[in-house]
């Protein structure tokens, strides 16, 4: 083989293996910083998986809020309202609009005994919205009035 040809043939076998390693790395940092949704009966019924990080979301369960008296630390219970529940320990400040009958979404581990341990808590915004996610899980509620609707 000509000097110059395997030289050439050196180059682009380096470049393909060196693009190889590189897309093979890119797509391992993704797949690990990848946060799957899980709604409360995926939850329950064991098709989430155990620690790793992963985001749930319900509606806080009325009367399932219970605050430590000498910590930041607060347990609650999601549901969908369809049978499936499962309680979230969270330790830190509660967003402002969190509270028992609203949906939220958890950031964090499932542990082997079904256990939830959030490390972020997001509650909703706004009385009009809904997280895609959460939206089919809500109770029939009466239609809110828009006030910009002039059909009387």
């Amino acid at each position: 083989m000509h000097p110059k040809r395997r030289s050439r043939l050196l180059i682009v076998a380096f470049v393909v293996i060196g693009t190889g390693i590189s897309v093979a790395l890119i797509l391992t940092a993704l797949n690990e910083n990848l946060n799957m949704f899980y709604p409360p009966d995926q939850i329950v019924g064991g098709d989430a998986p155990v620690g790793a990080q992963i985001r749930a979301g319900g509606m806080v369960l009325d009367g399932s809020v219970q605050r430590s008296s000498d910590s930041l630390d607060v347990s609650f219970v999601l549901t969908d309202y369809q049978g499936s529940e499962f309680g979230v320990v969270y330790s830190g400040i509660l967003p402002d609009l969190f509270r028992e009958g609203q949906g939220v979404i958890v950031q964090g581990e499932l542990n082997e005994n079904g256990s939830f341990r959030a490390s972020q808590v997001l509650a909703k915004h706004d009385e009009n919205y809904m997280p895609p996610e959460l939206a089919d899980m809500m109770p029939a509620q009466k239609p809110s009035r828009n006030p910009l609707n002039y059909d009387r």
